[in-house]
């Protein structure tokens, strides 16, 4: 089985969300499984082809309304995987950030997903590769299962399967319709998506031609069906539910592992992280100018600053709590000016208990998940979550909203001894109950230290890899060739 993932980010060569953890870890995964599976990207600016060994491997033509455009192929290999580099002027090779402003994205994500067609053709012909299965990712890759289909006429196209990966339904490359115009788009579109006004949707198209559709959570997969989650696209998804699923997403455990982690003051395991884990915490401490103090429990934030991650509930929660318990916090993200700079205020008002890192270092990201007792993430969606996943793998029990994959990944704590939960989990969209949540975990915190310590074990221990998750990519993409050829 060959599969193509598209993709306008994979980590590390450009990254802004979790879809480029997807998309940078799982073909390494599907490899392990014996599936050929590689990437294409654009060829950003801002990657550094020396950096990475990035060498050209073929250029071609691609036809379009305006002329033929040149295009230049590249390759690398990055943990295995070949990594797939598309260079053309002007839309990709100069550009220093993966995404600019609308009215210039769209029309290159278009000409992307019209290159991709032509690039599996000149990998076919240049190279002797072919895709059995190309796997698209959210709306800039929306328009290659619509484009695929418009190839099945030719052999070599016949018995090419699609899919489609959600990873966040709230941004679906509406309006298009101009661009899908000016860049020669036939307006050859199912009914379903016509009836409902959305043939300039990127995301809707690519939901009506992708043989599959999956999300990154079993439980976003139910949410984005119904109005609130589902942003005028829930009735089109309720149309293809048999072709639906749910698929949570897993970690790279090499990367994120507290055992050989170099940013770490000291590395531990899940069978000795109540002995070493502590020196962590103190180095953060003293780092983010804190007191340094075991018992006092720390709360730690890395995220987005955006209304999507809660922060409208997170930051009246945090100075109530602040203003009443014994309890530090360190926060670090960036996004949305109202958050940034009320991070900052929080952390001006309880200088002496809250220290705000505004702006991403990685390095400080991986300290505060092995150095905090208590993780944040109180988002009012996410589809599946990343942040809760790395903070339970090293030891930090999240606090989330009971949504997407928040709810797939946290069991909730429920009993004085510790014997089930690996987290903290509240449901209403409200401060005041995750005000009330942290109190309730600071309490376990102090009063219920063994079994606070059994949910940090068997947080450890609870398995986010990618190797079931693989194994569910491969039956649905071998159901995805099957309905092409027979069977």
């Amino acid at each position: 089985m060959n599969v193509l993932f598209v993709s306008a980010e994979v980590d590390p060569f450009a990254k802004v969300g979790g879809l480029a953890d997807v998309v940078g870890s799982l073909p390494k995964a599907l490899r392990q499984r014996g599936i050929d599976a590689r990437v294409l990207m654009p060829l950003y600016g801002s990657i550094n082809p020396a950096r990475w060994q990035i060498e050209h491997l073929l250029s071609f033509q691609l036809p379009r309304k305006s002329g033929l455009a040149d295009c230049h192929l590249f390759v690398t290999e990055h943990d295995g995987v070949p990594i797939y580099f598309l260079k053309s002027w002007p839309y990709f090779g100069e550009e220093g950030t993966v995404y600019t402003e609308w009215n210039w994205d769209c029309p290159r994500f278009i000409f992307f997903c019209q290159a991709v067609i032509a690039a599996v053709d000149a990998l076919r012909e240049q190279a002797g590769w072919m895709a059995d299965v190309l796997h698209a990712n959210d709306w800039h890759t929306g328009l290659v299962p619509f484009l695929v289909d418009g190839q099945r006429w030719r052999q070599e196209w016949s018995g090419v399967g699609t899919m489609l990966t959600i990873h966040n339904m709230a941004y679906q490359g509406d309006h298009a319709g101009t661009f899908l115009y000016d860049a020669g788009v036939a307006a050859r579109l199912h009914p379903e998506l016509e009836a409902r006004g959305l043939t300039d949707n990127l995301l809707g198209i690519a939901i009506a031609f992708s043989d599959i559709i999956t999300t990154v959570s079993p439980r976003y997969a139910i949410e984005i069906q119904y109005p609130h989650a589902g942003y005028g696209l829930d009735g089109l998804l309720r149309t293809r539910i048999p072709d639906l699923y749910g698929v949570l997403n897993g970690l790279d455990l090499e990367l994120w592992n507290p055992e050989t982690d170099s940013h770490l003051a000291s590395n531990y395991n899940a069978a000795n992280f109540s002995q070493n884990r502590g020196l962590n915490k103190s180095a953060l401490q003293r780092e983010a100018g804190l007191e340094v103090r075991e018992d006092v429990p720390l709360i730690g934030m890395v995220t987005r600053l955006v209304w999507q991650k809660g922060l409208d509930l997170a930051m009246p929660a945090l100075r109530h709590l602040l203003a009443g318990y014994d309890v530090q916090f360190i926060g670090l993200g960036s996004g949305e000016p109202i958050y940034n700079e009320q991070l900052r205020q929080l952390a001006a008002d309880f200088g002496w208990k809250a220290r705000a890192y505004v702006g991403f270092d990685a390095a400080v990201a991986q300290r505060i998940y092995a150095g905090c007792d208590l993780f944040l993430m109180p988002s009012h969606f996410e589809p599946c979550g990343v942040g809760q996943m790395i903070a339970m793998r090293y030891g930090a029990l999240p606090v989330v909203r009971e949504t997407g994959g928040l709810a797939d990944t946290v069991q909730n704590y429920d009993s004085h001894d510790g014997s089930h939960g690996t987290g903290f989990v509240f449901q209403w969209e409200e401060a005041d109950a995750l005000y009330n949540t942290l109190v309730w975990a600071l309490r376990t915190y102090a009063g219920h230290k063994s079994a606070f310590r059994r949910m940090q074990h068997r947080a450890m221990e609870t398995d986010f890899s990618w190797t079931r998750s693989a194994g569910e990519y491969s039956a649905l993409y071998d159901d995805s060739v099957r309905r092409h050829r027979g069977g």
